[in-house]
């Protein structure tokens, strides 16, 4: 079952591809020693090590000193998020949009808590924001702009070089998250009004633990762990030489695989969005279809719970999600599809397929085989089918109750 599985739940994670598995086991097992200490051994490492930034810095159009390791996306966001603040204390104002992962959303909400103002830009039907609201927002106490590149459950992308150069007119830090992002569009720093942005391992088939935040040269950056020298001082920590390996062969791959796995997902995920749409009524595609990442599809499925789907699904062996990975304990709709706007009818029955190069065509049309099945199925014991109000009084109910 777990081997033979369809997974099309790659924004949550990937499959660490094996060419990265072979890359890192040396460091597992011969090459064990710690690249900050003194002796030939641990040298060796070091040198290891400078080559997988470079190989990050290389994906993204960076520069090998900007690049600083972390653990995951989180620990990224929380650093780039907490060093812009410690670096303009005189400032108390930071933007961020109603859509954010939560690893952005409740950091800024726990600065609210510590008298940081924080603006939660809307989004339109899309998922996309309103750059004169944006603008609107910004004043000179303005610290901090963080906002993601690509929505992990749309797909969304946000235009960022725009939103870059007004925040830039007004002196503030630009942050994007962009763990969504790397790997599935090309990059380049050099030439971006980014300052700092966010990448984790285990969405570029790296393993879990893994995950680099690139800080422009020249930003004024406060460390968020504080120990050691490691990571020029901006990271304290012993460093993760396997993993820091992995992404970098990772990364390696990414490049090479960038424009082919590209011009493959989305060939793939629209054929999947137009069978299901022509083969199932009452559905939709959410989020922006002209401005998104190639290998993402939301899909709404009117009057029927998404949580039964994926239940239906998984007896398939198909994975699916619903929504982010970091919120999947929680029985409240999307934040995202929420802040949207989508009618109830459609929001509780929305579903993320989200693909990768190691999808196949088989997989698939095995999805848009059983989809229409699963649907007329929960449809069938939905008293409420084509009852819009009935549905809608339903919904209430239940979250009442919960």
């Amino acid at each position: 079952m777990l081997k033979d599985c369809i997974y099309l739940d790659n924004n949550a994670t990937t499959k660490v591809d094996p060419q990265v598995i072979e890359a890192m086991m040396p460091f597992l097992t011969d090459y064990y020693a710690n690249p900050s200490s003194m002796h030939t051994f641990g040298g060796q490492l070091a040198k290891n090590v400078k080559v997988a930034r470079e190989q990050i810095a290389a994906l993204i159009g960076a520069q090998e000193s900007e690049i600083v390791f972390t653990s995951c996306g989180t620990e990224g966001d929380n650093a780039a998020i907490r060093a812009a603040l410690l670096s303009q204390p005189e400032k108390r104002h930071i933007i961020t949009s109603q859509v954010e992962h939560p690893a952005v959303l409740n950091v800024c909400k726990q600065l609210e808590t510590q008298g940081y103002q924080v603006t939660y830009l809307s989004v339109n039907e899309k998922g996309q924001i309103d750059l004169n609201e944006l603008e609107a927002s910004l004043t000179g106490n303005t610290a901090l702009v963080t906002v993601m590149y690509a929505n992990n459950e749309t797909g969304t992308i946000f235009p960022i070089e725009e939103i870059g150069a007004r925040v830039k007119e007004y002196g503030a830090i630009f942050h994007v998250d962009a763990v969504q992002a790397v790997g599935k569009v090309p990059l380049n720093m050099n030439t971006s009004t980014i300052d700092m942005l966010t990448m984790s391992g285990h969405k570029i088939h790296a393993p879990k633990g893994i995950g680099a935040l690139y800080v422009k040269r020249g930003v004024r950056f406060r460390p968020f762990l504080i120990g050691g020298h490691q990571e020029r001082g901006r990271r304290a920590g012993t460093e993760n030489v396997p993993g820091i390996i992995a992404l970098g062969k990772a990364a390696e791959l990414e490049m090479l695989h960038l424009e082919e796995a590209t011009k493959r997902e989305r060939k793939l995920r629209d054929r999947l969005e137009q069978s299901l749409l022509a083969k199932i009524p009452d559905c939709v595609v959410n989020g922006d279809v002209k401005n998104r990442l190639p290998n993402t599809s939301n899909i709404g499925f009117k009057y029927i719970e998404g949580e039964a789907i994926l239940l239906l699904l998984n007896k398939h062996g198909i994975c699916a999600s619903s929504g982010s990975a970091c919120t999947s304990g929680s029985l409240e709709p999307s934040h995202v599809l929420r802040a949207m706007g989508l009618p109830y009818t459609t929001l509780h029955g929305s579903i993320r397929f989200s693909l990768c190069r190691y999808t196949t065509e088989a997989e698939i049309d095995q999805v848009i085989a059983i989809m229409p099945e699963i649907v007329e199925r929960l449809r069938a014991l939905s008293p409420f089918k084509n009852d819009e109000a009935g549905w809608l009084q339903q919904q209430e109910h239940t979250l009442v109750n919960r």
